[in-house]
């Protein structure tokens, strides 16, 4: 290499040398894992580790042969998330986790730099972080002053060359984050991707995290990452392709499974302000998701208007979680969904949900599910709510909790008057849990500019 570019070399490689440093710091092992014979050797010491088990070498390659047995990125996110049921050379069975997705600090996480892959040309790739000796993180660098379109040039291109050749272990990168030192952006790792949809990370006020020194310590920090791989990237089954929440959605969806695991004793209720356009769907499904998962939740209802239930929302829906829309005009089906105590999550319409609480035919199946704790998402909640079905759900399930989504809530200066009152989005929904406004949304480039004339 000539001198002319040392600068070059030496800048790239202090930010490297920094991030690396600043990850031990914050409890990550460094390993020296610098081609596939030295990651598949760290593979089965971290295995083994983490599943509390010593493998023979014949049972490692069963393992390996278990990794590799299908190809591509989707399915080894699924691969990733199941337990492998091991048969063991002794006879015995053995189930082996691969990441441990609830408890985020039970996973061991190291740091490497340089590893070396070669396929259809020899590729060195700038920060690796190993998961459980899987790489799930890859970080790409530029020196300051250079695009951040060029590391992400860089990965589409190793991607291309790499990524897949030996066992094809980095199919199990979940994440990529790309940065020049004074910006950084976090993606998943998705088919045909768009450098639109790389992400800033962010504050809870929305403030944005650019630096990769603070955005190391926010999203790199080890209990922060295993909760955005366990839990907020989702596997969309339509597409076949990886999908991570924006930092809004994330802190929307966190804030809302905090009300539902801690309610209050009163107003146990909350809203989400999200602008239009800003992803509610994915949101919401995250939160029902998520929440199906609480032993004592019985059901999740998303409800959405006659006039919104869309091939859309159900094509979306269905593909977050296959067959959860019930998109008959059928109230026979969605209370025969309430009844089965399988089914967690339900998509439905309020004309729906109220013929199934008011008329005599359903309420024999509906009335001893009363008390059952069931959580109802109402989507663009300003439109639907302030009729006698609101009221109709409230007495009828004696032991709820409702949240809303809207991109445009009612205020006192904004409210239609019903029956010689006001009603509010705060009079239904409480609590306003975080919000995401326009304002945001144009300062993060996530909507188009208005083009305002002033005359």
């Amino acid at each position: 290499m000539d001198n002319s570019s040392n600068s070059f070399t030496q800048s790239e490689q202090i930010l490297e040398d920094n991030l690396v440093a600043q990850l031990i710091g914050q409890g990550y092992e460094q390993v020296a894992v610098t081609d596939e014979a030295s990651m598949l050797a760290n593979l089965k010491a971290q295995l083994e580790s983490f599943n509390g088990v010593a493998l023979t070498d014949g049972e490692f390659n069963t393992v390996l042969h278990h990794l590799d047995k299908k190809s591509g990125v989707f399915a080894k996110a699924h691969i990733l998330r199941d337990r492998m049921r091991l048969e063991r050379d002794d006879g015995t069975a053995k189930h082996l986790d691969f990441f441990d997705s609830e408890n985020p600090l039970r996973n061991r996480y190291q740091v490497t730099q340089q590893v070396t892959m070669e396929g259809s040309y020899k590729n060195r790739y700038d920060v690796t972080i190993l998961v459980n000796g899987l790489p799930l993180v890859q970080i790409e660098l530029k020196r300051r002053g250079l695009e951040m379109k060029e590391a992400f040039n860089q990965i589409q291109r190793y991607q291309k060359h790499t990524f897949w050749s030996g066992h094809g272990l980095f199919h199990f990168v979940q994440l990529f984050v790309i940065s020049n030192g004074v910006n950084t952006k976090y993606y998943a790792n998705a088919r045909r991707q768009s450098f639109k949809q790389t992400f800033y990370w962010a504050q809870e006020d929305n403030t944005t995290v650019r630096e990769l020194q603070p955005f190391a310590n926010a999203f790199l920090n080890r209990e922060h990452l295993g909760t955005m791989i366990g839990r907020y990237i989702v596997l969309n089954e339509t597409d076949k392709i990886l999908m991570v929440l924006r930092p809004y959605q994330y802190y929307a969806t966190e804030a809302i499974v905090e009300r539902v695991q801690n309610p209050p004793a009163e107003d146990a209720n909350g809203y989400i302000w999200h602008t239009t356009g800003s992803g509610k769907t994915l949101t919401s499904f995250k939160a029902a998701q998520i929440m199906t998962g609480l032993p004592d939740v019985y059901k999740v209802v998303f409800c959405v208007d006659r006039k919104d239930l869309d091939y859309q929302t159900i094509k979306e829906f269905n593909g977050f979680s296959k067959g959860s829309v019930d998109s008959t005009n059928n109230t026979k089906k969605l209370v025969s969904q309430f009844a089965d105590a399988d089914t967690k999550l339900i998509v439905t319409t309020l004309q729906k949900l109220n013929t199934a609480i008011s008329k005599q035919a359903y309420l024999k199946q509906m009335e001893p599910l009363q008390d059952e704790r069931v959580i109802f998402i109402f989507d663009e909640c300003h439109r639907s709510q302030f009729g006698d079905t609101h009221k109709r759900i409230c007495e009828f399930f004696r032991n709820h909790q409702m949240f809303g989504f809207t991109g445009t809530p009612i205020f006192k200066d904004n409210a239609v008057t019903k029956k010689g009152k006001k009603h509010t989005t705060k009079d239904l929904f409480h609590k306003k849990l975080h919000s995401y406004v326009i304002t945001d949304a144009i300062k993060d480039a996530n909507v188009l500019k208005f083009a305002v004339d002033y005359v």
